[in-house]
């Protein structure tokens, strides 16, 4: 290798693969290239690497790689003196091993101290390697670790990949690095575009890899493709005198697919158009990955955009291909609307007795049931309707029945509020139908409508339940039945609407649901594989307490990306409230009282008072005697509690924790004066049976918002 220094390219190509994955596997690829001349001491400008990739090839672009290894340093440990060494200081069998194992003589041999004592060492210097020696082994070491699931093998080789491998560059500037990888021999020669450029493409050097494969109409750099699919989509929609709607995810899947990206305006029939669009777009996007089109107000037209992988002579024939490639699913689509339309959706309810939700648990009927009665209690308690919960809750799973579901299973609950819609439903239940499974997604907004809320909650409060008792909570990684999203979007919903709820009180409601050998069949077997004798009631309450705290445990993720900070929310976790709207508006007056002067001295003076009460026991309890008060900074404090005392009555029913905070703030210098002026603990035992009671009843009242005590004090 002639040049130091100079930028390194690995490109492996491939059988087309798989566009969702295509990024990650491009970008686990760079890192392990990288990774391994890190591992071998090469040095290399690895922050400036470049990851490429379309869909026949990944590849990877490193500046300032250097020719060769620098020399070797090797440091190997060996026995202590008292074990290389006899009586006599010669070498023993044991020391004499160590020099033969490293190839060096007794006499080579070095010494080193650490804490046990004196040691023999070995070490050697060696030559470093050219790059090039070592570059197929950190190519297939980067291969082999690559994230996939089920590599594939062709041929008679005993190799396998995620596609078959058809070629392979490895330029060192200008330079050739001789390897083989699976199976291929490197060289300098690339493949352009399948059809319009099949000939070879001749690299020159590593630096004009990119330009090459350009011109051989081939975007290696994915954020290149990607911007000219958003300009093709651009430009095609011009055409369609409509506004394009073209997803990231969307986006990204076509760069992904696409070597040459070229946008064609197409259309399809008006009559489909009485589908609902959600339907329609569904199979565009996921199905055909094409880009719909819709009006200025967000209506869907009869125009979509599909994206070729080819320049075209005659873009009129891939036009109709594209069309007469939609026509069938979107018949398809119209024909499950249709049908579906000739029963109420109210008639698949019955049919829901004969879906299983949970073997445990019952039918999805049975579920449907549980939430109907939670969403009536839950309706009546924050204030909406309850007759429309419930008959909400009724038909929240019906749509699931419906062939249009059967077959578009991520549009439940959109063709719920369709139907619901046609059936002539109440608007709010329609809309409740759809808003329910909101939020879908982590950034998606919770339901907007008020019986939309009162059901988002009883369904995911039921399924916490059911799933908890059943014994299939969580564990690790693995959440089957993503109970852990259920409990943000629970916790989510109750603080956003805001819906003041006692929360483990509904737990609990929800538990008493569920028939016992669900709650059974939870426990744990004993060593003699029975399960042991089932207390029910001892069992709802455990997993009430359980279900609690996994979903505070959700909300401490959840405040963290809004900035909170920790021990804010651990101040108010530690009173545990009922009502989650409750826990935030405390939450959010304790991050307003942190940032106050006062607060650190505050936080300490309350963590001091916790501990003194905790060391005095049953004692710390009790009125104060204003005939025991000293004069000065206990008579101070007194006084200016029991002024506090009165001012917070009125912030506490109006649950203006704010201003009870800022109200506690001024607090601060009569209880500096009084840790400063007053002994605590004094011989008297009535007199310090007061002074306890006194600090009880600051403590308790900085209680009423959170333990101010969990604060940062400085």
């Amino acid at each position: 290798m002639s040049q130091d220094n100079a930028s390194l390219l690995i490109e492996l190509g491939t059988e087309e693969l798989p566009p969702k994955a295509l990024d990650e596997l491009a970008a686990a690829f760079a890192t392990g290239v990288c990774e391994g001349l890190a591992r071998r001491g090469v040095a290399a400008d690895v922050a400036g690497a470049k990851t490429y990739c379309s869909p026949r090839r990944l590849a990877v672009l490193v500046p300032g790689v250097a020719a060769q290894q620098p020399v070797q340093k090797s440091e190997v440990l060996g026995p202590y003196l008292n074990i290389g060494l006899d009586a006599n200081g010669a070498p023993t069998p044991a020391l004499a091993g160590f020099a033969a194992k490293n190839g060096v003589a007794v006499e080579q041999l070095q010494r080193v101290a650490d804490a046990k004592g004196e040691r023999f060492v070995a070490r050697s210097e060696k030559p470093g390697q050219p790059t090039s020696a070592l570059l197929s082994d950190i190519v297939t070491e980067a291969l082999k670790a690559l994230p996939i699931p089920k590599p594939m093998r062709w041929g008679d080789h005993d190799y396998a990949f995620v596609r078959p491998a058809h070629w392979l560059v490895m330029l060192h500037g200008a330079t050739v690095v001789d390897g083989e990888v699976l199976g291929l021999a490197s060289g300098r020669i690339s493949r352009g575009h399948r059809f319009h450029h099949p000939q070879p493409v001749h690299v020159a050097d590593a630096d004009s890899w990119l330009d090459s494969l350009r011109a051989a109409k081939v975007l290696a750099d994915p954020a290149e493709r990607r911007e000219r699919v958003r300009e093709e989509v651009a430009r095609a929609a011009k055409e369609t005198g409509g506004v394009p709607r073209l997803s990231e995810a969307l986006r990204e899947e076509i760069a992904n697919l696409t070597e040459w990206p070229v946008a064609i305006a197409c259309a399809f029939e008006r009559e489909f158009l009485t589908v609902p669009q959600e339907a329609l777009v569904t199979t565009m996007e996921t199905n055909q990955k094409f880009v719909p089109v819709f009006d200025g107000e967000g209506r869907l037209t009869e125009r979509f955009i599909g994206v070729a992988n080819i320049e075209s002579k005659d873009p009129a024939e891939i036009r109709k291909g594209y069309e007469r490639v939609i026509r069938p699913r979107f018949a398809d689509a119209k024909f499950f609307w249709d049908e579906d339309l000739k029963a109420k959706l109210s008639a698949n309810q019955e049919a829901l007795k004969n879906v299983t939700y949970q073997q445990a648990l019952g039918s999805v009927w049975d579920k449907s049931v549980r939430v109907a009665e939670l969403a009536r209690v839950i309706g009546n308690r924050v204030g909406v309707d309850a007759g429309l919960a419930t008959h909400a809750a009724a038909l929240s799973k019906c749509d699931l029945m419906t062939r249009m579901v059967g077959e578009f299973p991520e549009l439940q609950g959109v063709m719920g509020r369709y139907y619901a819609t046609a059936n002539g439903e109440n608007a709010e239940v329609a809309q409740a139908l759809d808003e329910f499974y909101r939020p879908r997604y982590a950034g998606d907004a919770i339901a907007q409508g008020r019986v939309g809320q009162v059901l988002a909650v009883a369904e995911r409060i039921d399924t916490l339940a059911g799933i908890f008792a059943v014994g299939l909570k969580p564990s690790g990684n693995k959440d089957p039945f993503a109970l852990r999203r259920a409990a943000l979007g629970l916790a989510r919903t109750l603080i956003e609407a805001p819906l003041a709820l006692d929360l483990p009180a509904q737990f609990a409601e929800a538990l008493a649901a569920l028939p016992e050998s669900a709650l059974a069949s939870g426990l744990p077997k004993g060593k003699d594989g029975k399960p042991p004798v089932l207390d029910a009631g001892a069992r709802r309450d455990q997993l009430a307490r359980e279900l609690y705290d996994f979903v505070l445990d959700r909300l401490r993720g959840y405040y963290a990306d809004r900035g909170l900070s920790g021990e804010a929310f651990e101040a108010v976790r530690a009173l545990e409230p009922a009502d989650l709207s409750d826990f935030d508006q405390r939450l959010r007056a304790v991050v307003e009282f942190a940032a106050l002067p006062e607060s650190q001295s505050l936080a300490a003076a309350n963590k001091r008072i916790g501990n003194i009460l905790r060391q005095a026991g049953a004692t710390a309890s009790g009125t104060v005697d204003e005939t025991l008060l000293e004069a000065g900074a206990e008579r101070e404090l007194a006084a200016a509690l029991a002024a506090a005392q009165t001012d917070a009555a009125p912030l506490i029913a109006a649950r203006d924790y704010v201003g009870l905070l800022k109200r506690l703030a001024s607090l601060r210098e009569p209880v500096d004066r009084y840790f400063t002026d007053v002994m605590v603990m004094a011989e008297d035992e009535k007199v310090r049976a007061n002074r306890l009671a006194l600090l009880a009843g600051l403590r308790s009242l900085f209680l009423r918002v959170a333990d101010v005590s969990l604060l940062p004090s400085g």
